[in-house]
C-alpha cells in the first residue's frame, strides 16, 4: 500500500512540476517572440468564455484573450491589405493544430471571444486538458476549442 501511495505522489509531483515549468510559446512573424509562463499569464487581463460540452452542458472558462497575448508579442495589426492575410496557428501537445485569421480575433472586426483558458468553472483545467486550452466562444462546433495548447505561431499567406 505504501508503494502505491509513494508512486501516486511521485506521479502527481511530476505533473505539478511539468505544469509549473510550462511556457506558452509565441513565434513566427512577431517582433517580440515570447515564452510566457503560467504565472505571467495569470497576471494578464482575463475574460470569460462559455462553451458547451458534448452533453450540452455549458461551462465557463476563464483566460487571457488571444489579442492580449499577440499585443505582448508586438504582432502588428493592419486593418487592410497584408494585415488581412495574417493568421495564428495554434499548436497542441498531441499534434492537433487549428487556424484563426488575425481579423477574426480583432475587436475592430468581430465580437468573437477567443481566449487561452487556464480554468473551467472556477477550477484549474484538468491535466488531460491543460494547462491551457483555447476557447472559441460561439462557434457551432467546438473543433477549434483545443486542449493542451503549447504554441501560437503567427504567419501570413504568401503569394
Amino acid at each position: 500500500m505504501k508503494k502505491i501511495l509513494y508512486c501516486f505522489l511521485l506521479i502527481l509531483s511530476g505533473a505539478v512540476y511539468a505544469q509549473s515549468d510550462f511556457k506558452l510559446k509565441v513565434s513566427g512573424e512577431v517582433s517580440n517572440p515570447l515564452q510566457i509562463s503560467l504565472e505571467e499569464l495569470s497576471k494578464m487581463p482575463h475574460a470569460n468564455a462559455v462553451l458547451k460540452d458534448k452533453q450540452g452542458n455549458a461551462h465557463t472558462y476563464k483566460g487571457v484573450p488571444v489579442v492580449e497575448i499577440l499585443a505582448k508579442a508586438n504582432v502588428t495589426k493592419e486593418a487592410h491589405g497584408t494585415g488581412l492575410s495574417k493568421y495564428v496557428l495554434v499548436k497542441c501537445a498531441d499534434g492537433y493544430q487549428v487556424l484563426f485569421s488575425l481579423a477574426e480575433l480583432d475587436k475592430d472586426f468581430t465580437d468573437k471571444n477567443v481566449i487561452i483558458a487556464d480554468s473551467i468553472d472556477g477550477k484549474p483545467l484538468p491535466e488531460s486538458k491543460g494547462p491551457l486550452r483555447i476557447i472559441a466562444e460561439g462557434e457551432k462546433k467546438p473543433a477549434r476549442s483545443s486542449f493542451q495548447v503549447t504554441e501560437l505561431i503567427i504567419g501570413s499567406v504568401k503569394k
